[in-house]
Protein backbone atom coordinates (compact mmCIF):
# COMPACT_ATOMS: atom_id res chain seq x y z
CA UNK A 1 0.00 0.00 0.00
CA UNK A 2 1.79 3.64 -1.24
CA UNK A 3 1.62 5.99 1.64
CA UNK A 4 2.20 9.41 2.51
CA UNK A 5 4.29 10.84 4.94
CA UNK A 6 2.65 14.23 7.56
CA UNK A 7 4.14 16.10 10.05
CA UNK A 8 1.68 17.79 12.38
CA UNK A 9 2.96 20.59 15.30
CA UNK A 10 0.91 22.30 18.11
CA UNK A 11 -0.69 18.66 19.10
CA UNK A 12 -1.63 19.28 22.45
CA UNK A 13 -1.97 17.11 25.75
CA UNK A 14 -3.18 17.63 29.01
CA UNK A 15 -0.98 16.60 31.98
CA UNK A 16 -3.67 14.11 32.92
CA UNK A 17 -3.24 12.61 28.94
CA UNK A 18 -1.36 9.74 28.43
CA UNK A 19 1.10 9.92 25.53
CA UNK A 20 -0.68 6.72 23.44
CA UNK A 21 -3.15 8.43 23.21
CA UNK A 22 -1.97 10.97 20.73
CA UNK A 23 -2.50 9.01 17.56
CA UNK A 24 -5.85 9.67 18.32
CA UNK A 25 -5.85 13.68 18.63
CA UNK A 26 -3.67 13.73 15.19
CA UNK A 27 -6.74 11.91 13.50
CA UNK A 28 -9.79 13.99 15.95
CA UNK A 29 -7.94 17.00 14.42
CA UNK A 30 -7.71 15.95 10.84
CA UNK A 31 -10.80 14.45 10.93
CA UNK A 32 -10.18 11.24 10.21
CA UNK A 33 -10.51 7.92 11.55
CA UNK A 34 -7.79 6.59 13.99
CA UNK A 35 -7.34 3.66 11.80
CA UNK A 36 -6.36 5.90 8.97
CA UNK A 37 -3.17 6.46 10.39
CA UNK A 38 -1.15 3.78 9.65
CA UNK A 39 1.87 4.60 12.16
CA UNK A 40 3.06 7.89 13.81
CA UNK A 41 5.70 8.43 16.20
CA UNK A 42 7.13 11.62 18.30
CA UNK A 43 9.69 14.48 16.68
CA UNK A 44 9.39 16.71 19.19
CA UNK A 45 8.51 17.28 22.88
CA UNK A 46 7.57 20.67 24.96
CA UNK A 47 6.38 22.07 27.56
CA UNK A 48 3.89 25.17 27.47
CA UNK A 49 3.54 26.47 30.98
CA UNK A 50 2.12 29.87 29.87
CA UNK A 51 -0.89 29.45 31.65
CA UNK A 52 -0.31 27.95 35.35
CA UNK A 53 -4.03 26.35 35.49
CA UNK A 54 -4.12 24.77 32.25
CA UNK A 55 -0.35 23.27 31.27
CA UNK A 56 -0.21 21.41 28.07
CA UNK A 57 2.52 19.30 26.36
CA UNK A 58 2.48 20.04 23.19
CA UNK A 59 4.27 17.79 20.48
CA UNK A 60 4.75 18.04 16.81
CA UNK A 61 3.91 13.95 15.38
CA UNK A 62 4.98 12.35 12.33
CA UNK A 63 2.51 10.30 10.85
CA UNK A 64 1.43 7.82 7.70
CA UNK A 65 -1.55 7.40 5.68
CA UNK A 66 -2.84 5.24 2.53
CA UNK A 67 -1.77 7.80 -0.49
CA UNK A 68 -5.55 7.84 -1.31
CA UNK A 69 -7.10 9.30 1.81
CA UNK A 70 -7.07 13.02 1.37
CA UNK A 71 -6.93 15.14 3.80
CA UNK A 72 -7.64 19.00 3.70
CA UNK A 73 -5.24 21.08 5.44
CA UNK A 74 -7.90 24.12 5.84
CA UNK A 75 -6.55 25.75 9.25
CA UNK A 76 -3.61 23.43 9.49
CA UNK A 77 -1.88 24.83 6.41
CA UNK A 78 0.69 26.03 8.79
CA UNK A 79 0.88 23.35 11.27
CA UNK A 80 0.42 20.08 8.95
CA UNK A 81 3.04 19.95 5.85
CA UNK A 82 3.82 16.73 3.98
CA UNK A 83 6.99 14.96 4.29
CA UNK A 84 9.65 14.07 1.98
CA UNK A 85 11.43 11.23 1.66
CA UNK A 86 15.18 12.17 2.36
CA UNK A 87 18.24 10.35 1.11
CA UNK A 88 20.65 9.40 3.68
CA UNK A 89 24.15 12.02 3.28
CA UNK A 90 27.02 9.26 4.42
CA UNK A 91 29.89 11.94 4.85
CA UNK A 92 32.37 9.28 6.06
CA UNK A 93 33.60 8.24 2.89
CA UNK A 94 36.09 5.92 3.22
CA UNK A 95 40.08 7.40 2.70
CA UNK A 96 42.08 6.45 -0.42
CA UNK A 97 45.16 7.09 1.84
CA UNK A 98 45.06 6.71 5.28
CA UNK A 99 46.75 9.68 7.74
CA UNK A 100 48.59 8.71 11.24
CA UNK A 101 46.62 11.51 13.70
CA UNK A 102 46.67 12.10 17.21
CA UNK A 103 43.62 13.45 18.69
CA UNK A 104 44.31 15.24 22.00
CA UNK A 105 41.77 14.89 24.46
CA UNK A 106 38.57 12.90 25.12
CA UNK A 107 36.05 15.46 25.46
CA UNK A 108 32.74 15.76 22.85
CA UNK A 109 35.27 17.23 20.61
CA UNK A 110 38.08 14.58 20.63
CA UNK A 111 35.71 11.49 20.93
CA UNK A 112 34.08 12.77 17.78
CA UNK A 113 36.69 13.37 15.78
CA UNK A 114 38.19 10.20 16.58
CA UNK A 115 35.17 8.56 15.86
CA UNK A 116 35.12 10.26 12.44
CA UNK A 117 38.88 9.76 11.58
CA UNK A 118 38.52 5.86 12.47
CA UNK A 119 35.30 5.38 10.39
CA UNK A 120 36.87 7.09 7.17
CA UNK A 121 39.57 4.89 8.08
CA UNK A 122 42.49 6.62 8.97
CA UNK A 123 44.73 5.38 11.84
CA UNK A 124 44.31 6.98 15.26
CA UNK A 125 46.04 7.25 18.34
CA UNK A 126 43.51 8.98 20.97
CA UNK A 127 45.27 10.30 23.91
CA UNK A 128 44.07 11.26 27.34
CA UNK A 129 45.76 13.16 30.51
CA UNK A 130 43.63 11.80 32.96
CA UNK A 131 42.32 8.54 33.93
CA UNK A 132 39.30 5.83 32.70
CA UNK A 133 36.00 7.10 33.31
CA UNK A 134 35.40 4.33 36.02
CA UNK A 135 38.72 5.44 37.57
CA UNK A 136 38.15 8.95 37.00
CA UNK A 137 33.95 8.70 38.77
CA UNK A 138 36.57 7.14 41.98
CA UNK A 139 39.32 9.72 41.88
CA UNK A 140 36.21 12.65 42.22
CA UNK A 141 34.04 10.82 44.61
CA UNK A 142 37.39 11.06 47.04
CA UNK A 143 38.08 14.35 46.37
CA UNK A 144 34.39 15.30 47.15
CA UNK A 145 34.39 13.28 50.68
CA UNK A 146 37.68 15.56 51.72
CA UNK A 147 40.40 13.29 49.73
CA UNK A 148 43.04 14.91 48.10
CA UNK A 149 42.79 16.77 44.50
CA UNK A 150 44.03 14.43 41.65
CA UNK A 151 45.21 17.07 39.33
CA UNK A 152 45.05 14.85 36.55
CA UNK A 153 42.04 13.14 36.80
CA UNK A 154 39.02 15.51 38.16
CA UNK A 155 35.79 16.58 37.09
CA UNK A 156 37.47 18.85 34.65
CA UNK A 157 40.51 16.25 33.20
CA UNK A 158 39.60 12.20 32.56
CA UNK A 159 37.81 10.24 29.97
CA UNK A 160 34.39 12.19 28.70
CA UNK A 161 35.86 15.87 29.71
CA UNK A 162 34.34 18.48 31.81
CA UNK A 163 30.51 17.07 30.44
CA UNK A 164 30.77 14.08 32.19
CA UNK A 165 29.89 15.95 35.40
CA UNK A 166 27.59 17.99 34.29
CA UNK A 167 23.71 17.51 33.26
CA UNK A 168 24.60 16.68 30.05
CA UNK A 169 22.63 19.00 28.01
CA UNK A 170 22.28 18.60 24.41
CA UNK A 171 20.90 21.73 23.36
CA UNK A 172 22.33 24.12 20.63
CA UNK A 173 21.19 26.95 18.49
CA UNK A 174 23.35 25.21 16.06
CA UNK A 175 21.19 24.27 12.71
CA UNK A 176 23.61 21.54 10.78
CA UNK A 177 21.95 18.31 9.76
CA UNK A 178 25.22 16.83 11.60
CA UNK A 179 23.43 17.53 14.76
CA UNK A 180 20.74 14.83 14.18
CA UNK A 181 23.92 12.47 13.63
CA UNK A 182 25.22 12.92 16.77
CA UNK A 183 21.93 12.19 19.10
CA UNK A 184 21.88 8.98 16.71
CA UNK A 185 25.16 8.48 18.09
CA UNK A 186 24.70 9.02 21.50
CA UNK A 187 21.90 6.86 21.52
CA UNK A 188 23.34 3.79 19.97
CA UNK A 189 25.71 4.15 23.00
CA UNK A 190 23.66 4.06 25.37
CA UNK A 191 21.62 7.55 25.76
CA UNK A 192 17.98 7.37 26.11
CA UNK A 193 15.92 7.16 22.93
CA UNK A 194 13.85 10.48 23.95
CA UNK A 195 17.09 12.88 23.12
CA UNK A 196 15.70 12.70 19.65
CA UNK A 197 12.13 14.09 20.05
CA UNK A 198 12.82 16.65 23.34
CA UNK A 199 13.06 20.28 22.94
CA UNK A 200 15.71 20.42 25.98
CA UNK A 201 17.21 17.39 25.54
CA UNK A 202 19.70 16.10 28.23
CA UNK A 203 21.64 12.93 29.29
CA UNK A 204 22.52 13.47 33.06
CA UNK A 205 25.90 12.75 34.68
CA UNK A 206 24.90 8.76 35.62
CA UNK A 207 23.86 7.69 31.65
CA UNK A 208 26.96 9.94 30.25
CA UNK A 209 29.15 7.45 32.10
CA UNK A 210 27.17 4.76 30.11
CA UNK A 211 27.65 5.92 26.84
CA UNK A 212 31.36 6.55 27.65
CA UNK A 213 32.01 3.22 28.39
CA UNK A 214 30.06 1.64 24.93
CA UNK A 215 32.36 4.76 23.15
CA UNK A 216 35.40 3.05 24.30
CA UNK A 217 33.96 0.14 23.08
CA UNK A 218 32.98 1.02 19.40
CA UNK A 219 36.31 3.11 19.17
CA UNK A 220 38.67 0.26 20.12
CA UNK A 221 36.50 -2.24 17.63
CA UNK A 222 37.51 0.29 14.72
CA UNK A 223 41.21 0.25 16.13
CA UNK A 224 41.80 3.71 17.76
CA UNK A 225 44.77 3.52 19.73
CA UNK A 226 43.69 4.62 23.20
CA UNK A 227 46.26 5.79 25.68
CA UNK A 228 45.37 7.47 29.50
CA UNK A 229 47.24 9.44 31.91
CA UNK A 230 49.36 10.66 29.19
CA UNK A 231 49.54 14.38 28.33
CA UNK A 232 50.44 15.73 25.21
CA UNK A 233 53.48 18.56 26.54
CA UNK A 234 55.54 19.64 23.08
CA UNK A 235 54.99 19.21 19.28
CA UNK A 236 57.59 17.68 17.14
CA UNK A 237 58.59 19.61 13.81
CA UNK A 238 58.39 23.40 12.71
CA UNK A 239 55.59 25.61 12.23
CA UNK A 240 55.67 24.17 8.58
CA UNK A 241 54.07 21.23 9.80
CA UNK A 242 53.67 19.64 12.82
CA UNK A 243 55.36 15.94 12.56
CA UNK A 244 54.31 14.46 15.62
CA UNK A 245 53.76 15.29 19.57
CA UNK A 246 55.75 14.77 22.69
CA UNK A 247 54.02 12.80 25.86
CA UNK A 248 54.63 13.31 29.34
CA UNK A 249 58.44 15.26 28.72
CA UNK A 250 59.82 12.06 26.83
CA UNK A 251 57.89 9.87 24.37
CA UNK A 252 57.83 11.02 20.72
CA UNK A 253 55.27 9.90 18.42
CA UNK A 254 55.14 11.01 14.59
CA UNK A 255 51.86 11.66 12.92
CA UNK A 256 50.18 13.36 9.73
CA UNK A 257 48.26 15.61 12.19
CA UNK A 258 46.98 16.84 15.76
CA UNK A 259 43.75 17.33 16.47
CA UNK A 260 43.62 19.72 19.61
CA UNK A 261 40.60 19.24 21.58
CA UNK A 262 41.97 19.56 25.34
CA UNK A 263 39.14 21.62 26.77
CA UNK A 264 38.96 24.97 28.55
CA UNK A 265 40.98 23.84 31.55
CA UNK A 266 44.47 22.85 29.98
CA UNK A 267 46.06 25.70 31.32
CA UNK A 268 49.31 23.94 31.01
CA UNK A 269 48.85 23.57 27.41
CA UNK A 270 48.28 26.93 26.85
CA UNK A 271 51.10 27.90 28.02
CA UNK A 272 53.79 25.64 26.22
CA UNK A 273 51.79 26.48 22.76
CA UNK A 274 52.26 30.35 23.35
CA UNK A 275 56.00 29.50 24.11
CA UNK A 276 55.87 27.25 20.95
CA UNK A 277 54.44 30.05 18.72
CA UNK A 278 50.82 28.75 18.28
CA UNK A 279 48.73 31.79 17.90
CA UNK A 280 46.40 32.42 20.30
CA UNK A 281 44.56 35.14 22.06
CA UNK A 282 42.49 36.37 25.21
CA UNK A 283 38.73 35.63 24.79
CA UNK A 284 35.67 37.23 26.81
CA UNK A 285 33.47 34.85 29.56
CA UNK A 286 31.82 34.94 32.71
CA UNK A 287 32.26 34.90 35.99
CA UNK A 288 29.77 34.58 39.04
CA UNK A 289 28.00 32.13 41.02
CA UNK A 290 26.05 29.31 41.77
CA UNK A 291 22.67 29.89 43.17
CA UNK A 292 20.40 26.45 44.99
CA UNK A 293 16.67 26.52 45.25
CA UNK A 294 14.65 23.93 46.12
CA UNK A 295 13.50 21.97 43.06
CA UNK A 296 9.90 22.50 44.65
CA UNK A 297 10.41 26.05 44.51
CA UNK A 298 11.51 26.38 40.97
CA UNK A 299 8.53 24.05 40.02
CA UNK A 300 5.94 26.51 41.78
CA UNK A 301 7.64 29.63 40.16
CA UNK A 302 7.33 27.88 36.77
CA UNK A 303 4.14 25.48 37.14
CA UNK A 304 1.97 26.79 39.92
CA UNK A 305 2.53 23.43 41.17
CA UNK A 306 5.20 21.46 43.46
CA UNK A 307 5.16 18.42 41.51
CA UNK A 308 3.36 16.01 38.83
CA UNK A 309 4.60 12.71 37.21
CA UNK A 310 3.44 14.09 33.87
CA UNK A 311 6.09 17.16 34.32
CA UNK A 312 9.81 17.69 34.56
CA UNK A 313 11.46 19.14 36.86
CA UNK A 314 11.51 22.76 36.26
CA UNK A 315 14.41 24.81 34.51
CA UNK A 316 14.23 28.41 33.76
CA UNK A 317 16.43 30.98 31.93
CA UNK A 318 16.76 34.95 32.66
CA UNK A 319 18.75 37.39 31.31
CA UNK A 320 19.78 40.97 32.36
CA UNK A 321 21.22 43.91 30.84
CA UNK A 322 23.10 45.81 33.22
CA UNK A 323 22.76 49.75 32.20
CA UNK A 324 25.33 50.97 34.57
CA UNK A 325 28.00 48.81 32.74
CA UNK A 326 26.52 47.49 29.87
CA UNK A 327 27.40 43.75 30.79
CA UNK A 328 25.12 40.63 30.48
CA UNK A 329 23.88 39.08 33.23
CA UNK A 330 22.56 36.14 32.90
CA UNK A 331 21.69 32.67 34.28
CA UNK A 332 24.24 29.70 32.81
CA UNK A 333 23.72 25.67 32.11
CA UNK A 334 21.04 25.50 34.79
CA UNK A 335 20.60 21.85 36.71
CA UNK A 336 16.75 20.96 37.70
CA UNK A 337 17.17 18.41 40.54
CA UNK A 338 20.84 18.75 40.40
CA UNK A 339 23.77 19.66 42.75
CA UNK A 340 26.69 21.93 42.57
CA UNK A 341 30.28 20.27 42.11
CA UNK A 342 33.70 21.20 43.53
CA UNK A 343 35.31 21.04 39.59
CA UNK A 344 38.57 22.40 40.95
CA UNK A 345 41.85 21.41 38.69
CA UNK A 346 44.40 22.99 40.35
CA UNK A 347 45.65 23.13 43.92
CA UNK A 348 45.02 25.63 46.02
CA UNK A 349 42.12 26.71 44.15
CA UNK A 350 38.02 26.85 44.38
CA UNK A 351 35.69 26.38 41.24
CA UNK A 352 31.98 25.29 41.16
CA UNK A 353 29.80 23.94 38.60
CA UNK A 354 26.60 22.55 38.00
CA UNK A 355 25.50 18.50 37.70
CA UNK A 356 22.33 16.03 37.58
CA UNK A 357 21.13 13.22 36.95
CA UNK A 358 18.70 11.47 34.37
CA UNK A 359 16.03 11.49 36.28
CA UNK A 360 17.01 15.54 38.07
CA UNK A 361 15.13 13.88 41.18
CA UNK A 362 17.35 15.91 43.55
CA UNK A 363 15.55 18.01 46.00
CA UNK A 364 17.84 21.34 44.87
CA UNK A 365 17.99 23.01 41.56
CA UNK A 366 20.90 25.47 40.92
CA UNK A 367 21.71 27.73 38.27
CA UNK A 368 24.82 29.69 37.17
CA UNK A 369 24.38 33.56 37.20
CA UNK A 370 27.12 35.06 35.85
CA UNK A 371 28.48 38.44 34.31
CA UNK A 372 30.33 38.87 31.49
CA UNK A 373 34.00 39.41 31.83
CA UNK A 374 35.79 42.00 28.82
CA UNK A 375 39.20 41.44 27.74
CA UNK A 376 39.82 45.18 29.18
CA UNK A 377 39.27 43.68 32.24
CA UNK A 378 42.83 41.58 32.51
CA UNK A 379 45.58 43.00 33.38
CA UNK A 380 46.95 42.91 29.81
CA UNK A 381 46.31 41.46 26.43
CA UNK A 382 48.49 38.83 26.08
CA UNK A 383 47.01 35.41 25.28
CA UNK A 384 46.87 34.26 28.94
CA UNK A 385 45.43 36.86 30.18
CA UNK A 386 42.19 35.64 30.81
CA UNK A 387 43.81 32.65 32.63
CA UNK A 388 45.27 34.08 35.09
CA UNK A 389 42.11 36.65 35.45
CA UNK A 390 40.73 33.12 36.65
CA UNK A 391 43.46 31.36 38.41
CA UNK A 392 43.18 34.82 41.28
CA UNK A 393 39.66 34.57 41.85
CA UNK A 394 39.46 30.98 42.30
CA UNK A 395 42.68 31.25 44.61
CA UNK A 396 40.20 33.84 46.54
CA UNK A 397 37.35 31.40 46.77
CA UNK A 398 39.99 28.59 47.93
CA UNK A 399 41.68 31.43 50.62
CA UNK A 400 38.04 32.74 51.47
CA UNK A 401 36.54 29.42 52.34
CA UNK A 402 39.43 28.01 54.46
CA UNK A 403 42.08 26.43 52.25
CA UNK A 404 40.66 22.94 52.67
CA UNK A 405 38.53 22.69 49.17
CA UNK A 406 35.03 23.98 50.82
CA UNK A 407 33.28 26.77 48.98
CA UNK A 408 32.46 29.70 49.67
CA UNK A 409 28.96 30.67 50.21
CA UNK A 410 26.42 32.98 51.13
CA UNK A 411 22.49 33.18 51.57
CA UNK A 412 20.92 35.16 48.90
CA UNK A 413 19.15 37.69 51.39
CA UNK A 414 22.47 38.18 53.40
CA UNK A 415 24.43 38.72 49.91
CA UNK A 416 21.46 41.52 48.99
CA UNK A 417 22.58 43.05 52.46
CA UNK A 418 19.02 41.85 54.13
CA UNK A 419 19.02 39.61 56.67
CA UNK A 420 18.94 35.98 55.70
CA UNK A 421 18.54 32.55 56.86
CA UNK A 422 20.75 29.90 56.98
CA UNK A 423 23.18 28.40 53.99
CA UNK A 424 22.32 25.19 52.38
CA UNK A 425 24.07 23.43 49.66
CA UNK A 426 24.43 20.51 48.10
CA UNK A 427 28.15 21.18 47.06
CA UNK A 428 30.89 18.70 48.18
CA UNK A 429 33.19 18.47 50.59
CA UNK A 430 30.99 21.24 51.67
CA UNK A 431 30.71 25.02 52.27
CA UNK A 432 31.70 27.52 54.60
CA UNK A 433 29.72 30.52 55.02
CA UNK A 434 30.90 33.93 53.75
CA UNK A 435 31.19 37.35 52.02
CA UNK A 436 31.06 36.26 48.44
CA UNK A 437 31.87 40.21 47.88
CA UNK A 438 35.44 38.89 48.68
CA UNK A 439 35.54 36.76 46.28
CA UNK A 440 34.39 38.14 43.40
CA UNK A 441 35.39 41.52 41.48
CA UNK A 442 33.05 44.36 42.02
CA UNK A 443 31.73 44.30 38.96
CA UNK A 444 30.40 41.17 39.43
CA UNK A 445 29.28 41.26 42.89
CA UNK A 446 27.44 44.88 41.54
CA UNK A 447 26.27 43.06 38.65
CA UNK A 448 24.58 40.36 40.60
CA UNK A 449 23.53 42.68 43.05
CA UNK A 450 21.41 44.60 40.24
CA UNK A 451 20.28 41.65 37.85
CA UNK A 452 18.52 39.78 41.19
CA UNK A 453 15.40 42.17 42.01
CA UNK A 454 14.91 41.95 37.78
CA UNK A 455 15.21 37.93 38.24
CA UNK A 456 12.63 38.03 41.26
CA UNK A 457 10.01 39.90 38.96
CA UNK A 458 10.44 37.58 36.44
CA UNK A 459 9.94 34.80 38.90
CA UNK A 460 8.29 35.67 41.69
CA UNK A 461 9.81 34.35 44.82
CA UNK A 462 13.81 33.78 43.16
CA UNK A 463 14.86 36.00 45.87
CA UNK A 464 13.91 33.98 48.88
CA UNK A 465 15.73 33.05 52.37
CA UNK A 466 15.50 29.10 51.01
CA UNK A 467 18.50 30.26 48.59
CA UNK A 468 22.19 29.66 48.53
CA UNK A 469 24.93 31.59 46.33
CA UNK A 470 27.96 29.63 46.05
CA UNK A 471 31.19 30.28 44.38
CA UNK A 472 32.74 30.81 42.23
CA UNK A 473 32.41 29.89 38.63
CA UNK A 474 34.66 30.91 36.23
CA UNK A 475 34.83 27.83 34.24
CA UNK A 476 32.05 29.19 31.33
CA UNK A 477 33.90 28.91 28.93
CA UNK A 478 37.56 28.80 27.22
CA UNK A 479 39.60 31.96 27.88
CA UNK A 480 41.52 31.79 25.13
CA UNK A 481 40.93 31.25 20.85
CA UNK A 482 43.46 29.24 19.33
CA UNK A 483 43.59 31.06 16.10
CA UNK A 484 42.69 28.74 12.75
CA UNK A 485 42.68 29.37 9.62
CA UNK A 486 39.63 28.95 7.42
CA UNK A 487 40.38 25.26 6.22
CA UNK A 488 40.66 24.66 10.73
CA UNK A 489 44.71 24.55 11.17
CA UNK A 490 46.21 26.86 13.33
CA UNK A 491 47.08 30.26 11.69
CA UNK A 492 50.71 29.19 12.33
CA UNK A 493 51.15 25.76 12.70
CA UNK A 494 50.46 23.68 9.60
CA UNK A 495 48.65 20.21 10.57
CA UNK A 496 47.25 21.09 13.89
CA UNK A 497 44.02 20.90 14.23
CA UNK A 498 42.72 23.42 17.13
CA UNK A 499 38.96 22.14 18.05
CA UNK A 500 36.13 22.37 20.62
CA UNK A 501 35.40 24.25 23.85
CA UNK A 502 38.93 24.54 24.65
CA UNK A 503 40.16 26.02 21.26
CA UNK A 504 37.46 28.72 21.97
CA UNK A 505 35.02 27.35 18.73
CA UNK A 506 32.22 25.69 21.27
CA UNK A 507 30.28 25.85 24.02
CA UNK A 508 28.76 22.88 25.37
CA UNK A 509 28.61 19.12 24.52
CA UNK A 510 27.02 18.95 21.11
CA UNK A 511 29.12 21.78 19.60
CA UNK A 512 32.20 20.59 20.63
CA UNK A 513 31.34 17.36 19.16
CA UNK A 514 29.98 18.86 15.87
CA UNK A 515 33.47 21.10 15.73
CA UNK A 516 35.13 17.81 16.53
CA UNK A 517 33.51 15.87 13.43
CA UNK A 518 34.36 18.79 11.15
CA UNK A 519 38.13 19.55 12.01
CA UNK A 520 38.54 15.71 11.13
CA UNK A 521 36.26 16.02 7.74
CA UNK A 522 38.91 18.78 7.33
CA UNK A 523 41.82 16.35 8.11
CA UNK A 524 39.95 13.48 5.68
CA UNK A 525 39.53 16.11 2.50
CA UNK A 526 43.11 17.67 3.10
CA UNK A 527 45.28 16.28 0.20
CA UNK A 528 48.44 17.91 0.97
CA UNK A 529 51.19 15.39 2.10
CA UNK A 530 54.04 17.08 1.22
CA UNK A 531 55.22 17.89 4.52
CA UNK A 532 54.54 14.60 6.45
CA UNK A 533 57.32 13.03 5.34
CA UNK A 534 56.90 8.82 5.40
CA UNK A 535 54.40 9.28 8.24
CA UNK A 536 51.35 8.55 5.79
CA UNK A 537 50.69 5.40 4.09
CA UNK A 538 48.88 3.40 2.45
Amino acid sequence: MATVCYQLREVTLSLEEEENGLGARVAETLGIKRTQICQWHIVRRGIDARRKGRILRVYTVQFTVDAALEITHGQLNKRLVEVEPTATIDVFTPTARAKKVVVVGMGPAGLFAALTLARCGHQVCLVERGRPVEQRVADVENFWAGGPLNPHSNVQFGEGGAGTFSDGKLTTRLKHPLTRTILETLVTFGAPEQILSEAKPHVGTDRLRCVLLNFRKELERLGVELRYTCCVTDLLGTAQHVQGVIFNHQEELPCDAVVLAVGHSARDTYAWLERRGVAMEPKPFAVGVRVEHPATLINRIQYGIERHRNLPTADYALTYNDRETGRGVYSFCMCPGGEVVQSSSEPDSVVVNGMSHYRRAGTLSNSALVVSVRREDFADDSPLAGVRFQQHWERRAFELAGRDYRAPAQNLLNFLGQKGGSVVSSCRPGVVDAPLEQTLPDFVSQGLQRALPHFNRKMRGFITSEATLVGIETRTSAPVRIVRRQDGQSATWAGLYPCGEGAGYAGGIMSAALDGIQQALAIHHCDDHSSTGDTCFE
